[in-house]
């Protein structure tokens, strides 16, 4: 294994003032890393040293969630502090044609205006890039970007072609997709910023999302006979596996991991090295659960996604994966560090949602949380510290729409304490006859004007592989919860545009 460093000038740390400074803020964000995949959260085999000691320097969360159990939905809430079915991603960018509206109200728009520089590295997938119809990362309060509208598909993540600079097309980059944008942001760090002011960046890769392709290094530490048995130990949350042996691309998987350790690392060696250590809230997360094959009950036969053969990635003891809205689909691995204000060596068994980084980060920087519509975050910076605080809404978790018609898959999950509630839509999406009809979306449709009117119960904190529905057992608890689900679902789902008839 190999540790990518980068060489820049250091910059001279501010002086101590009799209130602490606001910090520095770096949210690096990966892509479809399970809840089980890092050696700190207990996989046994794939070596992750820079953010297992990273976890010992700050906490560990064991409740951290995305915010939707895909990516756009996920990315969207964490830019503006609100469910993103509100902003009508009830797939990923580009379905229906779904894109990021330009009057939602940015986190980075919201730190501009109390001083801070703003950053962006990375994948988007909340608008097509390429096109001025649609919003640019620039556009949406950042004041720098080095973006492509999705992933690394049909040029990386090695070498990636698709990067755009400021809205200008970069070409070929050299190198890969984690280390790019690593390094990229290191280079904003030092060299052209605005060093008079603190900063606030988003580093968001493609791995270890499709498609796969580690530097051989990396794959070669998990190419061995023995770990085919060890294999086949890992959990995958309930969600069926191909009858073909795929364990050939399993060494791609754990090494992309790995690999993404690296370039953490490298990141975490330079800020220490520019002075920022101290100043510099680190937030390490990930924008959905992994990934999983293409099975018989997902395509019925009827076609294949060979690049998903590769995907290894576990939910540890949790079930579902990625697009489930059962814990696996959306419960992350967290790690934050904030030296003297985070006790190095934390672990915090307190829930913290994708939606609270936007009311959180405002708490600490003095900016104002918009008052003129629905933020469903919470500042929950308390999480990190492993105390109490106060929800105003419940968190709740959607499907992707493309999914719903997956066996066994629920539509949404809402937590209220140790509970979660699993709700069904009625009428079921196979039962809702509809014709298409040119510009207009039956799936849509269908989601516009479905409640959920079946439900499940568990025990998250007893039961947080959520094997045993308690439904019955805890009624009452039941006839409680099911208006509260009903009624924040139609408010988000209200909210939200009618793609195909009601403009956006």
């Amino acid at each position: 294994m190999y540790l990518v460093l980068w060489n820049f000038a250091v910059i001279s740390v501010h002086s101590q003032s009799d209130s602490p400074p606001r910090p520095n803020i770096i949210i690096f964000l990966t892509d479809d890393l399970g809840y089980g995949d890092l050696g700190s959260y207990g996989h046994p085999f794939i070596k992750t040293p820079h953010l297992d000691q990273f976890a010992k320097e700050g906490v560990r969360m064991t409740d951290m969630h995305s915010a939707a159990t895909v990516c756009s939905p996920s990315r969207a809430a964490i830019l503006t502090g609100r469910n993103g079915y509100r902003s009508g991603f009830y797939n990923i960018a580009g379905f229906f044609g779904t894109t990021l509206d330009s009057n939602e109200i940015t986190l980075p728009e919201l730190l501009q205006e109390e001083g801070y520089e703003t950053a962006f590295f990375g994948k988007w997938h909340l608008s097509k890039l390429e096109t001025p119809k649609e919003v640019s990362v620039n556009e949406m309060g950042f004041d720098y970007s080095l973006a492509t509208s999705v992933n690394a598909f049909g040029t990386g993540p090695r070498n990636p072609e698709k990067f755009i600079r400021n809205g200008v097309p970069e070409g070929p980059m050299d190198g890969w997709y984690v280390d790019i944008v690593s390094r990229e942001a290191a280079d904003w760090i030092s060299g052209k910023r605005d060093k008079d002011k603190p900063f606030f960046i988003i580093i968001s890769t493609n791995e270890p999302h499709t498609p796969i392709d580690p530097p051989k290094d990396f794959a070669s530490l998990y190419d061995t006979e023995e770990l085919r048995s060890l294999t086949q130990q890992i959990s995958y949350g309930g969600v069926k596996r191909p009858e073909k042996d795929i364990f050939q691309y399993a060494k791609e998987y754990y090494g992309t991991v790995s690999q993404v350790d690296d370039s953490f690392g490298a990141l975490m060696q330079f800020i220490d090295k520019q002075g920022l250590r101290d100043s510099t809230l680190v937030v390490f997360t990930s924008d959905n659960g992994p990934e999983y094959p293409v099975t018989l009950e997902e395509s019925h036969g009827e076609w294949e996604d060979p690049i998903r053969d590769k995907c290894f990635g576990s939910p540890g003891i949790l079930r579902g994966m990625k697009r489930f809205p059962y814990e696996g689909g959306h419960r992350v691995p967290g790690l934050i560090r904030w030296p003297g204000h985070i006790p190095a060596g934390t672990v915090s068994h307190q829930l913290f949602n994708g939606t609270d980084f936007l009311p959180t980060i405002c708490k600490l920087t003095g900016a104002a949380v918009p008052e003129d519509r629905t933020i469903d975050g919470t500042d929950a910076f308390n999480a990190f510290l492993g105390k109490d605080y106060e929800r105003e809404v419940l968190p709740i978790w959607f499907f992707l729409l493309n999914s719903s018609h997956m066996p066994g898959m629920a539509q949404m999950a809402m937590r209220y304490e140790d509970y979660v509630l699993v709700g069904r839509l009625a009428p079921r999406r196979e039962n809702f006859n509809l014709i298409p009809k040119e510009g207009n979306f039956p799936a849509v449709d269908w989601l516009k004007t479905a409640v959920p009117d079946t439900f499940e119960l568990y025990d998250i904190k007893n039961d947080p592989g959520q094997t045993t529905d308690i439904a019955q057992q805890e009624y009452a608890t039941c006839l409680e919860l099911i208006p509260q689900m009903q009624q924040l679902w139609l408010d988000i789902r209200d909210e939200g545009p009618w793609w195909g008839r009601i403009p956006n």
